[in-house]
């Protein structure tokens, strides 16, 4: 089997994005923390963006500010320098309009309400009226195929499926934007690879602009349209690598020669630093 080279970019080198213009864009980004024992740069000159519809992933060491950007991207930390925009918007009006949605490796759900109480709780919030949060609730659980555990509590599912029902949640409002912070570090592997799969299924369907940080080569090459490499602290860009497995994607194709092939370049990048 032929491999197909792979090439790595910079950032710097995309002319303009080529699916639609920029959703969301950090520009010379940098934040620094201050602790007891000083001050921590946790990030260094940010510059990224992705595009509408676009699966990217941030990938890199521990402790390299992968979390962080996510942070920031969702209005939870604010930069110490550099700007932060969804659609060429100040985060609080992207926040005020709806348009994050948030998915945490705990699906950080309320062990008092069931699946369909869970997923309608940012409905309620909104001010949806009863039929209106029953409708989408009654979608986006077919979606992640939760229907019929909607009267189930979050400690009668499978791990796999509370991160499902933390996506659902995360849905249920239709935001622009998809923010997932490691979703499925703490699942076992076959669990992980099946939602993986899920999860491709979802976002073919929904066509969500989604930011993915993994600590997972093989994920990362799974999944993303787009790479992002990180250095280790201060987090930095080290390149941007351009995904050319073909979609739809099976776990078969993580034996092929050019899944392999990639996986090695980002390896090679990650031990180098």
């Amino acid at each position: 089997m032929r491999v197909n080279t792979v090439v790595p970019i910079r950032i710097d080198d995309i002319a303009g994005p080529q699916t639609g213009e920029a959703v969301i864009a950090l520009t010379n980004v940098s934040k620094v923390f201050d602790s007891r024992r000083g001050q921590v740069h946790a990030l260094e000159k940010i510059q990224l963006s992705v595009r509408n519809k676009e699966f990217v992933c941030l990938l890199g060491p521990s402790g390299c500010g992968k979390s962080t950007i996510l942070g920031m991207i969702a209005g939870l930390i604010r930069p110490s320098s550099g700007s932060v925009t969804i659609n060429g918007q100040a985060i609080d009006a992207a926040r005020k309009a709806h348009q994050i949605g948030l998915v945490f490796q705990d699906a950080v759900l309320l062990p008092w309400r069931t699946v369909e109480e869970n997923v309608s709780l940012p409905l309620e919030v909104l001010g949806l009226s009863r039929l209106e949060r029953e409708v989408e609730v009654t979608s986006v659980l077919r979606l992640v195929k939760l229907q019929g555990f909607e009267r189930r509590f979050p400690h009668e599912l499978s791990g796999g499926m509370r991160q499902r029902l933390g996506i659902a949640r995360a849905l249920s409002f239709d935001p622009q934007v998809l923010l997932m912070d490691e979703p499925f570090g703490a699942l076992d592997a076959i669990t992980r690879d099946r939602m993986s799969t899920e999860l491709l299924r979802i976002w073919q369907q929904r066509q969500k602009t989604v930011l993915f940080v993994t600590h997972s080569i093989s994920e990362a090459v799974f999944l993303s349209d787009r790479i992002v490499v990180m250095t280790a602290r201060p987090g930095r860009i080290e390149s941007v690598v351009e995904n050319p497995l073909p979609r739809p994607r099976t776990l078969n194709m993580r034996d092929s020669a050019e899944f392999i092939a990639l996986s090695r370049t980002l390896r090679e990048k990650l031990e180098n630093e």
